[in-house]
Order: C-alpha cells, then structure tokens, then sequence
C-alpha cells in the first residue's frame, strides 16, 4: 500500500479506502463484512469510511465490531453527518445540535472516542455556513473529531466555507468526498480547483462506478444474477448506467488498455483516478475479500503518459455523462 497526505493536512491515508456505502449492514452479510475489513487491513488500508445514515447506523455497528480489534493509531476513521436519522424537525441538517448529537451517535456505535474524519455529507441550505463550521471546530477543540471534510459540496460554497473560516480562526476543511470516475468527471471544472486552492484533497467515491468500470456489464445483455444490478434493494441507481449502450460499449472497449498492462479492468480504473490531480484517496465498496486483494493491486499500476492519452481519448464521448445524470 501507498500513502498521501490528505489534501494539505499531515494526516497520511491509504490511497485505497474502504467504504461501507450499500454494503455493510445491508447487502453483505456481517461475516463477509469482516473478512473484507480485515483483509483491507492486512493489505496496508488504513482508511475507512462509513456514515450515520448507512442503514440508520449498522454499518458504523459493523465497522467498529471489527475495527475494535486493531490498534486504533494505525486507523484512519471517517464518518458524515446531513441526512434525516428521525422524524424530528431537528433529527437532519447541519445545524449544531444535529452535528453534536449526531457525532456522538456514530462514536457510541463504532464504539471509539474519536473520529479522524468527519464530513458534512451534503450542503444544507438551511443552516448558515458558520453555524455548520463552529459546530465541527468546537468538536475539534474537545478532541471527538481530528479533521473536517465535506461531500458533494458545490464549488461556491465551498469556496465560502474556506473564507468563513479563514475570518473566523476556524479550523479548515481537509477534504471533500465527490463522485469521480471514468465516467462522472463534474467536479474537474469548479469543485477540483477550488478544492485544490483551498488545500483540500479528494476522497472520491465510487471510483468504478458501482460496478460499471469492471466490465461485467455489457451492451444488450442482462446484469449477471449476482451483480448490484440484479439486486432490487440496491441496483436502482444504477439504470442510468445500464440504458446507455453507447457508455458500456465504451467500457468493454477500456479492457483492451488492461490487456496490454496485464491487469484486470477495476485496476486499469483506479490507476487512473490515482493518477487525477488532488485526489488523497479513493473509496472502493467490496462484497467480497477478492475485491478488495484485486482492487488494492492498483497503488502499483504505472499509466504511462501515451497510456493516460489514449484512455481519455476513449473516454472523450461520454465525457460530459455526468452532467447529464
């Protein structure tokens, strides 16, 4: 495994994380969900991210059970705070009673004192920006969290958010956590150079795109039964994807850039997310530990600069998907 600084925070990071997103306390059994933490652990991943709304809680449940066995200095622990965790007025957002109770909430599960990571799962409109940053800087002082991140922020506010706390001798924002692939590039117009200006770096998700980046997904043809695809409870998200024969003939035909590097596909597609300007980490979501041995192999794939230019030719027609999404 390979690390970086977490955008410009001293904080070190596997440049593999492991994510939780659909899979831990939902769709993966927990003794699955174990075998893949601690073959991501033994693999040199130190990285971990979860969320509160992750099925109300039992991912952070799953997470932590496994986690509780590993020397807590040698874990890098991310969670988010935003979306609804009850049917109160209050039990959603950014405001400062939520992000306090909320906090404390995830820690109670994962069962530690601390998170390295916490990030604003959305912007919320409702809540001043200040109210938000003078929640997460005082969970700071009292040592409950290390760093503060956001996801899925839009550049402006993002921007504001750095000027607020510059103003207010808040602790800055390290991270944001973006959609990013192959495939979804938005954020390489406004959210990466702002980020990038104020020291944050990347946490990206979905780096093979739910599954799309694997190439099991082929034009014409039914998802495999035991895809995410063919899975009613989660597979949902993942029609935009599959309607578009264009983007997964684009797909079938990156295998050939694999081929030749004598690696599989899902290596070729983080290899190439690694080698994109300001990312710190990217977040893989595995339902099985071969994932994880396969996806990890990645840190060592070299992308030569005709290598890089040939990929994003191909990639040039579906360039602007994500916008369209």
């Amino acid at each position: 495994m390979k690390y970086r600084n977490l955008g410009a925070s001293g904080l070190r990071v596997s440049e593999v994380a492991l994510g939780s997103w659909l899979t831990y306390g939902k769709s993966v059994e927990d003794n699955t969900a174990q075998k893949c933490i601690q073959t991501a652990y033994d693999a040199g991943i130190n990285f971990f991210d979860t969320a509160n709304v992750y099925e109300n809680g039992e991912a952070e449940i799953v997470l932590g059970k496994v986690l509780k066995d590993y020397d807590r200095s040698s874990l890098v622990v991310a969670s988010k705070v935003y979306f609804p965790m009850g049917d109160g007025p209050n039990d959603r957002g950014l405001s400062r009673k939520h992000i306090f109770e909320q906090c404390d909430a995830s820690l109670k599960r994962l069962g530690m004192d601390y998170l390295d990571l916490y990030q604003c799962h959305r912007y919320d409109p409702n809540v001043p920006i200040e109210e938000t940053l003078w929640a997460l800087d005082d969970l700071q002082r009292q040592g409950k969290i290390l760093y503060a991140g956001v996801s899925e922020w839009p550049a402006d506010k993002i921007q504001e958010a750095h000027e607020i706390a510059k103003e207010r001798n808040f602790r800055p924002l390290v991270s944001n956590q973006p959609i990013y692939n192959m495939i979804e590039r938005y954020i390489e117009k406004e959210v990466l150079p702002v980020s990038m200006a104020n020291g944050m770096g990347q946490v990206v998700f979905s780096p093979l795109s739910q599954g799309i980046l694997t190439g099991k997904y082929k034009p014409g043809q039914s998802a495999p039964s035991d895809s995410r695809a063919a899975n009613e409870s989660i597979g949902n998200s993942l029609q935009k994807y599959l309607s578009d024969d264009r983007l997964l003939e684009t797909v079938q035909e990156l295998a050939s850039f694999a081929q030749h590097l004598d690696i599989t596909l899902p290596q070729l597609a983080l290899a190439w997310i690694l080698r994109q300007r300001g990312v710190s980490s990217a977040i893989i979501g595995a339902s099985k530990p071969e994932q994880v041995e396969d996806n990890v192999k990645a840190v060592d794939v070299e992308l030569s600069d005709d290598i890089l230019k040939g990929i994003n030719d191909l990639l040039q027609p579906i360039s602007n998907f994500g916008e369209r999404r």
